[in-house]
């Protein structure tokens, strides 16, 4: 029951990053068409991958696309690790880590209103 509310906290914190994320993407606030700046990525990509984003974190909130949802935000993540070790930004690197491996607790504790 504790690892149920453990992993309630959890998704809701996924949640609630990636919406914040992602509504600073498709607002194309000014920090994150720098960020994305440096690799290139128009204005109209980050708004796109804002988007994406803000579907992802409410793929995670339903059971039947909780994984797909979790899959998707660490494959998003990922893509801007590997971008932030083109640029050799290893500060950047250590910020998104956690961030993925917040993902896969997630879907290693599996959706925690699920009847089994």
């Amino acid at each position: 029951m504790i690892l149920k509310i453990i992993n309630s906290v959890l998704i809701l914190f996924a949640v609630f990053m990636g919406t914040k994320h992602g509504w600073n993407m498709l607002t194309a606030k000014p920090e994150m068409l720098e960020m994305f700046g440096k690799w290139n990525f128009s204005k109209n990509a980050v708004i796109i991958n804002g988007a994406v984003t803000l579907l992802v974190s409410v793929l995670i909130l339903f059971p039947t696309t909780f994984v797909w949802g979790n899959f998707l935000m660490a494959a998003g993540i990922l893509m801007i690790i590997c971008l932030q070790l083109l640029n050799r930004d290893l500060k950047g690197v250590a910020i998104e880590i956690p961030f993925l491996l917040l993902n896969l607790v997630i879907i290693y504790l599996q959706y925690p209103l699920k009847n089994n």
